[in-house]
């Protein structure tokens, strides 16, 4: 059984928006966060800090957008280098789960609404997040 109050926040980075999610104090559950985006002249790493302030986030998962056939991609090498930063930055675990077609799924998901900006990137932080909830869940 995970420790109370501890959560596990999930990254889906992007070029132009970082989709979050958080996990329920159990490790149960994901629920989506507020989208990041990179335009202006914001911290993201500072935002992050927060967030692992505020909901005493003891892991991050970082969506890792393999190709289908498990090669790396640009986007790839991309998330694994933001992984190893936020590594060197912060005293949690950072763990890379393979996110592959997580954003196809959250737009198959939303198909047929008109979506706000920044819906696809959360839902994909969701998916990811609770992908990875439920492969740690069967695990124990």
């Amino acid at each position: 059984m995970r420790p109370s109050n501890m959560r596990i926040l999930a990254i889906d980075p992007g070029d132009r928006r970082i989709g979050l999610a958080i996990s329920d104090e159990l490790g149960i559950t994901a629920q989506g966060l507020d989208t990041f985006d990179k335009r202006g002249a914001k911290d993201f790493f500072g935002h992050v800090a927060k967030l692992i302030a505020d909901f005493e986030v003891r892991e991050i998962v970082v969506g890792d957008p393999i190709h289908l056939s498990g090669k790396p991609s640009e986007s790839s090498d991309k998330a694994r280098a933001l992984a190893k930063e936020l590594q060197r930055r912060f005293d949690v675990e950072v763990t890379l789960w393979d996110e592959r077609l997580s954003s196809e799924e959250a737009k198959r998901v939303l198909r047929g609404s008109r979506p706000k900006k920044g819906t696809v990137d959360r839902l994909a932080a969701i998916i990811i997040l609770q992908t990875y909830l439920d492969f740690k869940g069967r695990r124990s």
